[in-house]
């Protein structure tokens, strides 16, 4: 695990600046508006002022800090370094009270001692974790007496799925013991060449990530699953107006995203 996490943080060190640079991000829209969020998470997870919220491996701290305008107050976590320096920096350039965690998830109860009202992750989190029990004890750890998990993420299902002469087409398997290795042409967010291209990552079928939450004395408030996605996933996909990502086909009914609200018993 260490070696993979070595090799993956190296990719996301490199990834901040151009990722901070790109049209995906926009910064500097983001700068002026102050918010970063999707209209499933502000409408699932509510209200959130005055609350505690402890944001999971949140980049360079777009969403932290939009939550952080709306009134929560935040702590936001990742691994890299970089992420975490430009975070801060952000903050202090839009004057926005927040904290920022240098850690991997799993070291974290060494790192932070706080409770929190809710525990926070957005879009593709997941698969740069390989274990996901290990995941849950940390968050029921930080999570207050019925405090709130809300996850909202790519669905497990997209990771089968291949583009093939203008269609999708299952290529790869569900269920996997490993993780699979990628060499990047770029990322999600920009076609820019990064020099750490390498990155490992795991898929987890949905009944892993629910199983992993239940097994830890969480209880399920809903889970949901969409038929859009927060990135453009190839050629075949187009943007709606609410910044989603849907298929070019309205036939084609697959689940891209999915979302669970869990609250700590």
């Amino acid at each position: 695990m260490n070696e993979y996490m070595d090799v993956n943080q190296r990719f996301w060190d490199e990834a901040v600046n151009l990722h901070a640079r790109s049209k995906f991000y926009d910064l500097e829209t983001f700068k002026k508006t102050k918010n970063s969020l999707l209209q499933v998470e502000l409408k699932e997870l509510g209200e959130v002022k005055g609350k505690s919220m402890l944001h999971l491996q949140c980049h360079f701290g777009m969403d932290t800090l939009s939550w952080a305008k709306m009134g929560a107050k935040v702590t936001g976590v990742d691994f890299s370094k970089k992420a975490i320096d430009f975070a801060n920096n952000l903050a202090k350039e839009m004057k926005i009270t927040s904290t920022f965690v240098h850690s991997n998830v799993y070291d974290l109860p060494n790192v932070l001692n706080e409770k929190f009202d809710i525990v926070y992750m957005s879009y593709g989190v997941l698969c740069w974790l390989d274990d996901l029990k290990k995941l849950s004890k940390v968050i029921t750890h930080f999570l207050k007496p019925n405090g709130i998990f809300y996850i909202v993420e790519s669905h497990p299902f997209l990771d089968m799925l291949e583009e093939e002469n203008g269609r999708l087409v299952i290529r790869y398997p569900y269920f996997k013991d490993k993780p699979s290795k990628y060499v990047q042409d770029g990322t999600y967010a920009t076609s820019e060449r990064l020099e750490n291209n390498v990155t490992y990552e795991w898929n987890h079928s949905i009944s892993e990530i629910i199983n992993s939450l239940i097994g830890c004395g969480m209880k399920m408030e809903f889970f949901h699953e969409f038929l859009f996605l927060e990135f453009k996933y190839n050629s075949l996909f187009h943007q709606r107006e609410d910044r989603y990502w849907e298929l070019v086909d309205p036939t084609v009914k697959i689940p891209l995203m999915f979302s669970i609200k869990a609250e700590k018993s």
